[in-house]
Order: structure tokens, then C-alpha cells, then sequence
């Protein structure tokens, strides 16, 4: 998927070929929103059980318990699966990229260009290259 900001945008292309490919798992984000729902939903719940003294004691408790919870449930809701793609430009040098996993699948030896847009770069099969027609 492209980036609203990213359209209408020169990118450079690069030509390259894939020297590896490895799985891995890009970690989840932590906004503070899993942290507070958590929060609130543990000190209601807490400060819903016993008498006065004894709910506000379980409200703080649950909220300290479901803040921690709903940080940890966010974390594990917005990992994404990845790989890491080491290729090898044309003069040599070699770049690791790591991008969301998508539907295209790379392997070692894929001819494939690296397209670099507002210093993000993302690697894609490079497209069959159509040889002109000559006429004489």
C-alpha cells in the first residue's frame, strides 16, 4: 500500500539482487491506550467489590493490574509479521531492509529493485524487462 503522502512523490530505484530473506517480527506499538482502557476497566471493576476502605484498595490494585494488561494485550495486537531482505546493488554494496511481509514472495538470487521514497525504501521484484524492437 502506498502512503497518501507518498504520491506524486520521485522516488529513486535502485536494481539489486537478493543475497537473503529472514523472517521477523516487527514489535507493537505502546500508545498508553491499552495502558488507560486497561486502567479504567480495572479500577471500575476493583472498586466494585467489597466495602468503602476495601474498594478503593482493590480499585487502585485493579487499575494498576489492568494498566499493565492492557499495555501488554496492545503490544501483542499491533506486532506485525516481517522479513528482513539483505540484497547486493549492482556496484557491490549490500543493504538490509526490513518491510511487512505482504503477498510478494523474495528469495535468494530474485532480481529486484529497492524503491526509496522521503528516506523509506521498500524491495520488490524487479519487472521483466521488454526488449525493444529494432526496425530497419
Amino acid at each position: 500500500m502506498i502512503q497518501r503522502g507518498d504520491a506524486q512523490r520521485l522516488s529513486q530505484v535502485q536494481d539489486a539482487t537478493v543475497l537473503s530473506v529472514r523472517p521477523v517480527v516487527v514489535e507493537g506499538t505502546q500508545s498508553g491506550i491499552g495502558a488507560t482502557a486497561g486502567g479504567i476497566a480495572g479500577g471500575v471493576a476493583g472498586s466494585s467489590v467489597g466495602g468503602r476502605r476495601e474498594a478503593v484498595v482493590v480499585g487502585v490494585l485493579g487499575a494498576v493490574a489492568g494498566a499493565v494488561v492492557g499495555n501488554a494485550v496492545e503490544r501483542m495486537g499491533t506486532r506485525e509479521a516481517a522479513v528482513e531482505v539483505l540484497v547486493q546493488l549492482r556496484n557491490g554494496e549490500r543493504r538490509a531492509i526490513v518491510q511487512a511481509k505482504g503477498n510478494e514472495t523474495l528469495a535468494a538470487g530474485d532480481a529486484v529493485i529497492l524503491v526509496s521514497t522521503g528516506g523509506k525504501t521498500r524491495v520488490t521484484k524487479a519487472p521483466a524487462v521488454v526488449p525493444s524492437s529494432s526496425k530497419s
